[in-house]
């Protein structure tokens, strides 16, 4: 299925938004993930289910800065 993942084009098989974290080996605690503009709670990574046409932004965490 088509999803766009922080504005890309791109083919997944079927699964929960943890499942695209762990295809992408992106660490659930260093990031936070919209769905559809909607904020995704972590307790709730492995319980929500991508569908066709869903837009995912992946939101990372970086230190430094003064």
């Amino acid at each position: 299925m088509q999803v766009k993942v922080n504005g890309k084009s791109e083919d997944i098989q079927s699964g929960s938004v943890l499942d695209l974290l762990t295809l992408k080996k992106i660490d659930p605690q260093m990031v936070a993930v919209e769905v559809n503009d909607k904020m995704i709670e972590r307790e709730h990574l492995a319980t929500t289910t991508l569908k066709e046409g869903d837009l995912v932004e992946f939101l990372f965490y970086m230190g430094g800065g003064r």
